[in-house]
């Protein structure tokens, strides 16, 4: 009798500096002139930086943490509290949010893919008070030229 065995799930990792594609991107609200994600992920733990350049060429700068277990994390984003946790469902992050934006209780459901390259990460919010929102980013600097790297070696 043959013994199978399980093959292993590889999770995908987000680490690296990430640059939005705005033109292929579908964002509600303002499109900023600029957006950078630095990403910092090391299962189960992923932290996140935003950098978002407006029309006017002002900058906000958003960060969280999470934990990819599940387990609920509170942050605090740009002075408001926000509960959020996250875990996997199949290869998709799935991140959901909670936060009271004035007397309204808002809920993000982000759900992170990378390509099958590891070229692109995408955050598409289905399900959510964003939904219909889909951003498209591409690695830029040393970790795009790794990724290729090691994509063209197999």
């Amino acid at each position: 009798m043959l013994e199978t065995r399980a093959q292993p799930t590889m999770t995908p990792n987000f680490s690296g500096t990430w640059k939005a594609d705005l033109q292929r991107s579908k964002l509600l609200g303002p499109v900023p002139k600029a957006l950078l994600v630095k990403i910092n992920h090391s299962e189960p733990k992923l932290s996140v930086e935003m950098f978002i350049t407006k029309p006017d060429g002002t900058e906000d700068h958003l960060s969280f943490r999470s934990l990819t277990s599940g387990e609920e994390i509170v942050n605090s984003v740009s002075g408001a509290e926000m509960r959020n946790r996250c875990r996997w469902a199949g290869r998709e992050l799935l991140i959901e949010s909670f936060m009271k934006v004035g007397e309204r209780q808002v809920n993000f459901r982000d759900r992170w893919a990378l390509s099958s390259d590891g070229r692109e990460l995408i955050m598409d919010h289905r399900g959510d008070d964003l939904a219909g929102q889909i951003t498209f980013l591409e690695r830029t600097g040393r970790e795009h030229a790794e990724v290729a790297a090691a994509a063209e070696n197999g």
